[in-house]
Parts: structure tokens; C-alpha cells; sequence
């Protein structure tokens, strides 16, 4: 049998840590930031847990 490959879209995009849960980088902080506001881009940084739904399909397509 063939091994599965991983979703490589998504393995750039999500990381799942020690206990299972899947990490995700929060949208709106890429371009056009010279209209939003300092306290926009602040809230936007860091990682944001993955809602269980769209977990377990993420997990899924890294195959794990």
C-alpha cells in the first residue's frame, strides 16, 4: 500500500500541538493594515485554537 501524503496547503498553515489541539494564525493581518487601527492588529496577532468542528478535518487532511 501506498503511504498517505499530507495536505501540504495545509500543513503550511496549521500546527497541532502536544495534546491534540490544532493552532491556526488569525486572518486580517497580511495587507491594507494602514486603515485598521493599532488596537485591530494587536488583537490579530498570535495563534488562535481551531473550533473542534474544523479540527478534526484539519487533522485529517495532516494526516495525524
Amino acid at each position: 500500500m501506498p503511504k498517505n501524503k499530507s495536505h501540504s496547503g495545509a500543513s503550511k498553515r496549521f500546527k497541532v500541538t502536544g495534546s491534540g489541539k490544532v493552532l491556526r494564525e488569525r486572518a486580517g493581518k497580511r495587507h491594507l493594515l494602514e486603515h485598521k487601527s493599532s488596537r485591530v492588529t494587536r488583537r490579530l496577532t498570535g495563534n488562535a485554537e481551531m473550533a473542534p468542528g474544523d479540527a478534526k478535518k484539519i487533522k485529517k487532511l495532516l494526516g495525524k
